[in-house]
């Protein structure tokens, strides 16, 4: 047996004798195990409640009896986001920005519901995830396991003994870091039995899970390398564990806590209320289509009048009222589409300084490549809103156009006992209208999105196996 391979039975079996790093390491699998079942199950019924909410808002819309048109446009109608296989595994932003919609005329509304805002504050502090668990609980067990294993050799002076018998520095330095690439290997064994519930599942893209898979198993080994690196460089054990635990609480807490204050004081954001404060504003400076005087509709008139050779809109052969409503719908979703440009540039400058910061902790980058390869990143859930907002503009103008066309103009401004009876049309066109189907994105879109992340999780791990490279050739000069 080559003297690499002593040196990993040696450390694991040392490793096994440790009751407290014994019951430490089960815990955590125990923990993974438990927060695979508890978040795979979790998801799972999100999605069928959401679907069988879905069921029941269509249904109700297609119910509606025989009514004016412009009724149903500010009946309005619901719509709830579906979620990817992966967002088992990481939820992301989902449970902080809502799952449904509520779509109506001359209004651009915001998701509800989210997570957050229904459960306990305890939701706030971490979802109990497989992600979360590799992510955050992971790295501390390895520092416990790991942070000994060469200045330990160093304290006892067994490592110079080692060097004595012909045992070269990079076969030393090889079996710790094999030993403890082994226990990472285990510790990441039970999120890959998550994996392979969530390939079973509809829907599931076999790349963006590669990629998801490479940057956490790159992950991992970037900790147990820095760990076996920072055990090399110092003398004794006790330094080594209050290093890296140093750096377990920046780069895992603290730089995560802070970048999105940062990114928040850089960028800010205006909130629902000074947006709404904004677009209302906005629409008394745009144009009063009841004021006969206002410019832009004056013009309109003229333009519709002389685009079909009449002088009255009486004699038009389509109802003004209806090609009132779409011009309005037209201009009123032009401006929000503008300020939720706008907003969507600020958010996306945030995420940006959130990112920048990411190549400081690659637990940042961690995370931003797991949202996005699941689908569940701010990418996501504004695909998600521009999906509705396109549904909800094409939904509304679909009902101003059969205002324009079922329904006269005499009986739409008449006022007698029987004109609400007149302005009605059937219901079965409620019954035609298209269902919201979003459209998810392709395995290409998911995992370009998740590379940037990657990347800075392999330049980290590729510059501490040049340092550690650099620490096995001094190791033991002293």
């Amino acid at each position: 047996m080559s003297a690499t391979r002593l040196i990993v039975a040696d450390e694991l079996r040392l490793m096994r004798r440790n009751r407290v790093a014994v019951t430490a390491f089960l815990l955590l699998v125990l923990l993974t195990l438990v927060a695979v079942l508890t978040s795979w199950t979790h998801q799972k019924n999100i999605a069928e409640l959401r679907a069988r909410h879905q069921a029941a808002a269509e249904q109700a819309f297609d119910a509606q009896p025989d009514r004016h048109p412009h009724r149903v446009v500010h009946y309005g109608h619901f719509i709830f986001r579906p979620l990817g296989p992966l967002a088992a595994f990481d939820p992301g932003v989902d449970a902080f920005t809502g799952s449904s919609m509520f779509l109506e005329g001359h209004r651009q509304n915001s998701a509800n519901f989210g997570d957050v805002r229904q459960s306990s504050m305890l939701v706030r502090f971490g979802q109990l995830t497989p992600a979360f668990v590799l992510q955050v609980v992971a790295p501390l067990l390895l520092i416990f396991l790991g942070y000994g294993v060469i200045a330990r050799e160093r304290e006892r002076g067994t490592l110079r003994l080692l060097m004595l018998q012909g045992v070269s520095r990079g076969q030393i330095v090889a079996g710790k870091l094999q030993a403890l690439g082994s226990v990472a290997a285990l510790v990441g064994l039970p999120a890959m039995i998550g994996f392979a519930l969530i390939a079973g599942q509809p829907g599931a893209l076999a790349v963006p899970m590669l990629v998801v898979a490479t940057g956490y198993a790159a992950y991992l080994a970037l900790w147990a390398v820095g760990i076996v690196l920072v055990s090399a460089r110092v003398r004794r054990s006790r330094d080594a564990l209050l290093i890296l635990l140093g750096v377990w609480t920046v780069a895992v807490v603290l730089l995560p806590r802070i970048a999105p204050d940062v990114a928040s004081a850089a960028v800010p954001l205006q909130d629902r209320l000074q947006t709404d404060v904004a677009i209302a504003r906005d629409l008394r400076q745009m144009g009063d289509s009841h004021n006969p005087d206002d410019p832009h509709f004056a013009a309109f008139k003229q333009s519709v009048l002389k685009r079909y050779g009449v002088a009255r809109v009486e004699d038009l052969p389509v109802n003004y009222g209806g090609l009132l409503a779409i011009e309005g719908e037209r201009l009123t979703s032009e401006l929000f589409d503008r300020y939720a440009r706008h907003s969507f540039g600020a958010q996306s400058r945030q995420n940006a300084i959130v990112e920048a910061i990411g190549a400081l902790s690659p637990t940042i980058a961690l995370r931003s490549l797991s949202m996005s390869a699941a689908g569940t990143d701010f990418a996501g859930h504004r695909r998600f809103l521009e999906q509705a907002e396109s549904y909800r503009y094409d939904l509304v103008q679909r009902l101003n156009r059969l205002q324009a066309e079922r329904v006269t103009y005499a009986n739409d401004t008449a006022s007698d006992a029987d004109a609400d009876r007149r302005k009605r049309i059937a219901a079965s066109h409620w019954e035609r209208m298209p269902d919201f189907a979003y459209r998810p994105p392709d395995a290409g879109t998911l995992a370009s999105g998740a590379l940037p992340g990657l990347s800075i999780i392999l330049l980290w791990l590729a510059l501490a196996a040049l340092l550690l490279g650099r620490a096995s050739r001094r190791l033991g000069a002293n």
